[in-house]
């Protein structure tokens, strides 16, 4: 039996149910990492001896030009297989997987750098916000990865049997990945620079 609407838009939101499921889904993103900002908010406005000065700016910027590149590379990869272009889009998957991978191996170096310096999540209010934030993002690019990773490898099979779905496939992955680095955009300012 097939489900349908998997490749065709339903008639009463204009959308196919895989983009109306992740639109929920991420609306529900939305809600975690709201309260989490709500709390960093809180925290902040109610601690007078906050501060933010012992994070690696550098690094977290290197992170921001990494993950914006990514929804880059994830955006060519889709247009690619809207044009039929399976290798082009096998290749610009690649490159986020590698972006993706270098994004968490600099996070890894900052936190090693962090714990050298006594900073963990117990340390004050602004570490342990810090840590909550940064790993929960940490945790949906680790999730991004996932996906990416199986489209790539046995996913990429439906290409060859159903082109159309698996393209709804990856656009549905695209808005997910462009939410993970929308929340890091919010983050890296929030965090590193106020």
């Amino acid at each position: 039996m097939e489900i349908p609407y998997t490749v065709q838009v339903r008639p009463d939101t204009g959308l196919y149910n895989a983009k109306l499921g992740i639109w929920l889904f991420l609306a529900s993103e939305a809600m975690l990492f709201g309260g989490l900002f709500s709390a960093y908010v809180l925290l902040r406005t109610g601690d007078p001896g906050w501060q933010s000065e012992a994070l690696n700016v550098p690094m977290a910027m290197l992170n921001t030009m990494i993950l914006i590149t990514s929804s880059v590379t994830v955006v060519l990869g889709w247009a690619s297989l809207r044009l039929g272009d399976f290798k082009k889009f096998r290749l610009y998957f690649g490159l986020t997987f590698l972006l993706a991978c270098g994004f968490m191996v600099v996070k890894a170096f900052e936190y090693s750098a962090e714990f050298e310096h006594h900073l963990y999540p117990a340390t004050n209010n602004f570490m342990g916000i810090y840590f909550t934030l940064t790993a929960v993002h940490g945790l949906h690019v680790l999730g991004g990865m996932v996906v990416v990773a199986y489209l790539l490898g046995p996913g990429a099979k439906m290409w060859n049997s159903e082109p159309e779905h698996f393209t709804n496939r990856v656009e549905t992955f695209g808005l997910y990945w462009h939410f993970v680095d929308l929340v890091w955009i919010f983050l890296f300012p929030s965090l590193y620079l106020l």
